[in-house]
């Protein structure tokens, strides 16, 4: 079982958070280090002192780490034209030696986009779609050759294609709880299905839609990887759960109910019923990003478990 870190800046971090983070996870043995793609805070978190860009985010972060994996959870298709995306993700990759993932997502935040000027479609998910098959395509065109789609959103013409990432395919990440689009775009495109905040119930089901649209899109059910992100609150004992807890302003009982929480027995077999559902890698949602004795818990009586 393969443990990622995921943090959702727009909650409140700086750069500087972020990197500490990331040089954390690199230094603790974690796989990667996912972030998510917002700009507007939600609950009672105040942001403050702002939000922070995925994507120069990552760039940042390809030149200050060594190992892990970065990427994200997911990049909201609303934010950036797909041409311009593909050559973002494409340079990240070159700076971080070829190290990147693509989560992409319809974008579903209708606030944060009224609240930067950008524009909210109602036709999202066929966006997306289309989207999709633009970054994929210009990354798979070969040197020399030129790529054009003429689709109802997005019309490309003699695009060179470059620049192309240092990788020879980047892996791209689909997710979602829709029960039909979602599985056949992820069939068609993904290299993992993500399923966010999901019961063992919903996880099995979900998965099994993927794989089942898999098989009828004539690709291997397995050629996939198949994850969870939930979020994480483990603690030496009862009461260093209730103070992490209470920093994030969750319940424990609820965080039991619908994450990873408790000490680290707990939350070791609670990953094992989610590998029994189906599960082989989990994204664990850290927020207190002030916390690293919290990571390296988690590292050392979790991941280590896990890893024996």
């Amino acid at each position: 079982m393969d443990l990622r870190i995921f943090t959702e800046p727009q909650q409140g971090a700086t750069y500087d958070t972020l990197l500490t983070v990331a040089k954390a996870t690199e230094d603790l043995g974690f796989d990667a280090f996912f972030r998510s793609d917002h700009y507007l805070s939600m609950g009672s978190a105040d942001g403050m002192p702002g939000p922070t860009d995925a994507w120069i985010t990552l760039a940042g972060l390809a030149r200050e780490t060594r190992r892990i994996r970065l990427g994200t959870l997911m990049t909201a298709g609303t934010f950036r034209l797909p041409g311009v995306l593909a050559i973002q993700v494409a340079q990240v990759d070159q700076m971080s030696g070829g190290r990147v993932e693509l989560g992409l997502g319809a974008g579903w935040f209708e606030d944060e986009h009224k609240a930067y000027g950008i524009p909210f479609p109602k036709e999202k998910f066929a966006r997306l779609e289309e989207q999709l098959a633009i970054v994929t395509g210009l990354w798979e065109t070969e040197v020399g050759r030129t790529f054009d789609f003429h689709g109802t959103y997005y019309d490309l013409t003699d695009s060179p294609a470059l620049p192309k990432p240092a990788q020879a395919k980047v892996p791209v990440l689909i997710g979602g709880h829709g029960a039909v689009r979602t599985p056949r775009l992820a069939a068609r495109y993904a290299d993992e299905f993500n399923i966010p905040f999901a019961s063992l119930d919903d996880t099995r089901r979900q998965f099994a839609r993927v794989r089942a649209a898999a098989e009828e899109a004539g690709r291997p059910a397995d050629a996939l990887t198949y994850s969870n992100a939930l979020v994480v609150c483990v603690g030496k004992d009862d009461a260093e759960v209730a103070r992490r807890a209470a920093v994030i302003g969750r319940e424990v009982d609820e965080l039991k109910a619908n994450g990873l929480a408790g000490s680290p027995a707990e939350v070791v077999e609670k990953i094992g019923r989610y590998a029994e559902a189906g599960s082989q890698r989990i994204y664990l949602q850290v927020l207190d990003l002030d916390d690293l004795d919290h990571l390296e818990l988690i590292s050392s009586q979790v991941q280590s478990e896990l890893t024996a």
